[in-house]
């Protein structure tokens, strides 16, 4: 494992989550890319490996203050956006020559 957040992949998830078992997916997916146990990424993030267990069987009533400290260890981040919302370009803002 490297420093305290995990490395990303192009190949591990990522997008709209919908269930505490997709968070739980997600969440395992990137730890065994890291090949970390559940007991080590548990003391990387200061949580209990009985936490990490439970949030990647997606049990539904994790405490959500550990969920995002899981999350922030992971080098991950959630957004809410309304539902079918798509990020669009950023606007262009004209130069000063230009008006």
């Amino acid at each position: 494992m490297q420093g305290s957040a995990m490395g990303q992949d192009n190949n591990l998830p990522y997008g709209n989550i919908s269930s505490a078992e997709e968070i739980g997916r997600l969440v395992r997916a990137h730890r065994k890319a890291q090949a970390a146990t559940q007991g080590e990424f548990a003391s990387l993030c200061g949580v209990g490996t009985r936490f990490i267990s439970d949030l990647e069987n997606g049990k539904p009533t994790m405490e959500l203050a550990k969920v995002l400290q899981v999350l922030q260890c992971l080098g991950l981040e959630i957004s809410i956006q309304p539902r079918g919302w798509r990020r669009s370009e950023p606007a262009i803002s004209p130069k000063a020559d230009d008006q």
